[in-house]
C-alpha cells in the first residue's frame, strides 16, 4: 500500500552553513563555507524521505522575492510543492560550526504573513492535509503568527489527519503541544525550557517524557545529541545510542531522525527498528554537510551499529 506523507514548514530559510575554529565577539571570524542550501525543518525531513523512497508533498510559506531557490530544490527532487508565496523575502540562517562542534545559529527576519495569508493558508491546508497517512508539521513560527492561532489550526489538522509528527521549540513548541499531536520530538534543552528546569539525568528525561504523555501526546522521542534518542511510548522506553563518527556539522541532524522516524512509522515497523533506524539517519546527517542519504549501504552500516537498550 503506498503510504502519503506530507511536511510543513512555517518559517523556511536558506541555511548559510559555515566551519570556524572558534568565535570570537568583537572581531573578524575567518569562515570556510559549507554550502547555502533552501531548507527549514520540514524541508529538511521532506528530502530524507525522498531519499528514502517515499512520496512526500510540501507546504508552508516562501517570499516570493527569493523563491527559486526552494523551486528548483523541489522540481529536482520530484517534491509535489503546495507553499503559499507571500509578499517579501524567506529568511537566512547563518549556523557556524565551531571546532568543538558547538554550532551557533544567526537567523535573521523575513517575510510577514499577514491574517488574510494565514487564513488562506488554514483554509486551503485543511482541504488537502485530510488525504495524507500522516503530517509532519516542524520549525517555528513566522513572528507575525500569533501561537494562539496556530494552536488552533494544529486542532483543526488533528480532526482530519490524527497522525501527526510535531517538532518545534519554545513558543510554537508550547503552542503546537495544545493540540496533543501523536508524536512528539524536542531535544533535550527544549524539554528543559518546557519543563522549566534542567534535565541533568536520563532518567529525569524520561520523567519529564511521561509528563508529556500525560498530555494526550501518544509518542515523545527525544534527541540527546551524542547520547543518542529516547523514545517513550504506552509499551515503554528504549534507549538509542549512535556509533561515534567525524562529525562536519549537527545541522538538520534532528530533522533526519524526524524523517527517519515517519518511514519506519510509516512501513509499520516496531519502535526498536524505527528508533535504530532513525538514530541511524541523524548519524550519517552530522558525518556531511547537508541533509540527505545518498549510500543506503552506509545507512545499513550505521544502522548495524547503533546500541539499542530498553530503558527502565
Amino acid at each position: 500500500m503506498n503510504r502519503r506523507v506530507a511536511t510543513i514548514t512555517l518559517n523556511p530559510a536558506y541555511d548559510l552553513v559555515g566551519h570556524c575554529p572558534s568565535i570570537t565577539l568583537g572581531d573578524v571570524n575567518l569562515v570556510r563555507t559549507a554550502g547555502l542550501h533552501p531548507a527549514g525543518k520540514g524541508i529538511n525531513v521532506a528530502k530524507v524521505l525522498k531519499d528514502l523512497g517515499m512520496d512526500v508533498t510540501v507546504g508552508g510559506f516562501l517570499g516570493r522575492d527569493n523563491q527559486d531557490g526552494f523551486q528548483q530544490l523541489f522540481s529536482e527532487l520530484g517534491i509535489a510543492n503546495r507553499f503559499q508565496v507571500v509578499p517579501g523575502r524567506t529568511r537566512i540562517n547563518v549556523k557556524l560550526t565551531e571546532a568543538n562542534n558547538e554550532v551557533t545559529d544567526f537567523n535573521f527576519s523575513g517575510f510577514q504573513v499577514d491574517k488574510a495569508d494565514w487564513q488562506r493558508f488554514t483554509n486551503d491546508s485543511l482541504s488537502w492535509l485530510g488525504q495524507f497517512d500522516m503530517v509532519a508539521v516542524s520549525g517555528s513560527l513566522p513572528s507575525s503568527v500569533e501561537p494562539d492561532e496556530f494552536s488552533e489550526w494544529m486542532r483543526q489538522l488533528r480532526a482530519v489527519c490524527p497522525c501527526i509528527i510535531f517538532d518545534s521549540s519554545r513558543e510554537a513548541f508550547s503552542a503546537g503541544l495544545k493540540a496533543s499531536p501523536w508524536l512528539v520530538k524536542p531535544n533535550r534543552r527544549e524539554l528543559e525550557i518546557w519543563m522549566g528546569h534542567p534535565l541533568p539525568t536520563l532518567e529525569d528525561v524520561v520523567y519529564a517524557a511521561h509528563a508529556l504523555r500525560e498530555s494526550g501526546i501518544a509518542h515523545v522521542v527525544i534527541s540527546l545529541g551524542i547520547e543518542g534518542a529516547i523514545w517513550v511510548n504506552a509499551s515503554g522506553a528504549w534507549l538509542a545510542k549512535p556509533p561515534s563518527c567525524d562529525v562536519v556539522s549537527t545541522v538538520g541532524a534532528g530533522d533526519s531522525m524526524v524523517g527517519g522516524l515517519i518511514y519506519g512509522l510509516l512501513m509499520r515497523e516496531s519502535s526498536e527498528h524505527t528508533l535504530r533506524l532513525a538514530t541511524a539517519v541523524a548519524a550519517l546527517a552530522v558525518s556531511q554537510s547537508n541533509v540527505g542519504i545518498k549510500d543506503r549501504m552506509q545507512l545499513a552500516s550505521m544502522m548495524a551499529q547503533v546500541e539499542l537498550t530498553p530503558f527502565s
